[in-house]
């Protein structure tokens, strides 16, 4: 069983970290059931607007000839997702987490550059899918459809302060509504499951080829290989050899049948095409075409509805998951931790900005280049997350009894060579096209290029050439400890009450610091009536009456005890107050409650807590959570 070793800087999406709980004992499927969640997040990424365009093409040029390659690419991304989910489960770590422990840093922070991009490509694809959708289904003009989607943040946040399982569930919900919008357009078109059947046997030719490596190419997400390591670090595993190698066995079945649902929704869009428009001769590579035909030639506005709720669950539920990878990379490759809405706002602002600036400009013809240029740019980054994921996987020193065995090693360095293959050939012909417009192009892209392959090549060969590499350890030292004080610590502690029943548990944790210090306790409250905000200092309320009213019977009290205290009372902003009271005050402790607020509430209400450590400088914060 490998150790573990996990850092203490952090964890993978910290407020769920294991906190769903997996059944020691019961059917077994009760506790797969448990475990299932994770792959249904991971799985949208494959169901994503991005990849209905090689679908739809596929379908409408060369039949159902083409429905082995999409059953390949999916075999291909269950491998690599299987390998993502057993690196979070065995080393408690999610990929960005794992590059960073293995690379220096000359090599991190590239990657964690790449990645970005490859977010904001991946959210860029999903925001112009949702804005389409949006725009079909209610006429919304693309641009105000772009400009919503930047309140799906909110929505987000939201569902992440329910809970995983919540998020899960509405995740699972949009991709059941995706699947349900299919089984009614197979309907309508009415295939030849003969031909569609004649479709699994591999058979491609000079002209179907393009189209093949584009499906593929577009298949696997280099953002879900960082997701689902960190999502599956959402349940509570059991430690024990029996129980990570039990974790292992459900990631196993939860993937496959995860992504099995994707597969079936790739396939039917390429079914449906096969079925419409190839049967008519009829060639489609827009999103926006293939819904204005569909009515017509199917003879009902069912088949265009249907087609419009679906493109518009698959975008919403992809840029759900989008935005936790954002969240993801940026604390698992630079341990920077900012609070989930402002990271996931910035991701949907570097999708959202680009994404007005082309509509605005282009219309749906620049939409149409922009989701193209969003997939070379996955091409590019999707390198650097398979080695890695490859390499950890395999590495015995740190997986222990549960690294890749060789047929899974043969298996995955064939997928990597077939995936990163194809998508440096899809890259290399949209830079042809590129160099064609722009010199621009050689000079930025060729000194790239040569960086991104020496860069890979690192990655490559470095597990065989260790001792070359000497990366400095990135685990946190304990420093040497300081002189401690003799005599008292504390002179002048503050407690900033409430007025309020829990004003007691504040006290609870302050006094010991007041007595064995010998210290004075300063009691501090702000009066936040509408009065006390307009007149500060010269209100003369019934609140403001009352409130020190009761300081002043608490102060009392501390006095009867034996403590040194005295009352201050400030007026309007609470934060703002309690700081400048606690400069003035000179204090050597503030103590003070956390209000409890989640979600929505934090916003409406404010937190105190919040701004009065951003403000409060160099003095002490003693904070007693969930007053």
């Amino acid at each position: 069983m490998a150790p573990d070793t996990r850092y203490n800087a952090g964890v993978s999406l910290s407020e769920v970290y294991e906190t769903v709980r997996i059944p020691a004992f019961g059917h077994w499927w009760k506790r797969l059931l448990a475990f299932m969640g994770p792959a249904y997040l991971v799985s949208v990424g494959y169901m994503d607007p991005g990849n209905w365009a090689t679908d739809l093409e596929g379908g409408a040029r060369f039949g159902y000839q083409l429905i082995w390659v999409v059953l390949m690419s999916n075999l291909m991304a269950v491998l690599l997702q299987v390998l993502s989910a057993r690196l979070g489960i065995v080393r408690r770590r999610d990929l960005a987490q794992a590059c960073r422990e293995a690379y220096p840093p000359i090599v991190s922070y590239p990657l964690w550059i790449l990645c970005e991009l490859a977010i904001a490509a991946t959210d860029l694809a999903e925001v112009l899918g949702t804005a389409i959708g949006l725009n079909l289904l209610f006429h919304i003009p693309l641009l105000i459809g772009v400009i919503i989607t930047a309140f799906d943040t909110v929505l987000v946040l939201y569902l992440q302060r329910l809970g995983m399982r919540r998020l899960e569930a509405f995740i699972v919900s949009l991709v059941a509504i995706v699947g349900g919008c299919f089984l009614v357009e197979i309907f309508l078109a009415k295939p030849d499951f003969g031909q569609v059947a004649g479709g699994f046997i591999p058979k491609i030719n000079a002209s179907s080829l393009y189209i093949a490596l584009g499906i593929i190419g577009a298949t696997v997400m280099p953002h879900n290989l960082y997701l689902h390591s960190a999502l599956v670090q959402s349940r509570a595993v059991d430690r024990s050899e029996q129980g990570v190698r039990t974790a292992n066995r459900f990631n196993l079945i939860d993937t496959v049948i995860a992504l099995q649902f994707a597969f079936l929704i790739n396939a039917a869009i390429l079914v449906l095409a096969a079925a419409v428009f190839f049967q008519k001769g009829i060639v489609v590579t827009e999103i926006q075409q293939a819904h204005e035909l569909l009515a017509p030639l199917l003879g009902t506005g069912l088949a265009s509805i249907a087609f419009a709720v679906a493109l518009l669950a698959a975008g919403q539920s992809s840029t759900l998951t989008g935005t936790l990878a954002g969240q993801i990379v940026m604390e698992g490759f630079i341990r920077v931790k900012m609070q989930p809405w402002a990271r996931r706002l910035i991701s949907r602002l570097l999708a959202v900005i680009p994404a007005v600036i082309v509509v605005a400009h282009a219309g749906s013809e620049g939409t149409y280049k922009l989701l193209i240029l969003s997939q070379v740019i996955l091409s590019l980054q999707l390198p650097f997350a398979i080695v890695p994921l490859i390499n950890f996987t395999n590495d015995r020193e740190r997986m222990g009894k549960f690294a890749n065995p060789v047929w899974v090693r043969l298996l995955a360095w064939l997928t990597a060579i077939v995936v990163i293959g194809l998508n440096a050939w899809l890259a290399g012909q949209m830079f042809q096209e590129w160099r064609q417009a722009s010199v621009w192009a050689d000079i930025i892209g060729i000194p790239l290029g040569i960086a991104l392959v020496l860069l890979l090549a690192y990655m490559v060969f470095r597990p065989w050439l260790k001792h070359l590499f000497t990366a400095k350890p990135h685990k946190p030292v304990a420093p040497a400890l300081p002189e401690f004080p003799t005599g008292h610590l504390y002179h002048k502690v503050g407690v900033a009450l409430e007025v309020k029943d829990t004003d007691v548990k504040i006290l609870k944790h302050a006094l010991p610091y007041a007595e064995q210090c010998d210290a004075k306790m300063v009691l501090i409250h702000i009066v936040e009536s509408a009065t006390a905000q307009v007149y500060p200092g010269t209100a003369e309320d019934q609140e403001r009456i009352e409130d020190e009213e009761y300081l002043n019977g608490l102060a009392a009290k501390l006095r009867e005890r034996g403590v040194t205290a005295s009352v201050r009372m400030g007026y309007g902003n609470a934060a703002k107050g309690v700081v400048r009271i606690a400069r003035e005050e000179k204090l050597d402790l503030l103590v003070l409650g956390s209000h409890g607020h989640k979600a929505i509430a934090d916003w409406v209400f404010g937190s105190t807590v919040a701004v009065v450590q951003h403000d409060i400088g160099d003095i002490p914060i003693l904070v007693v959570k969930g007053t």
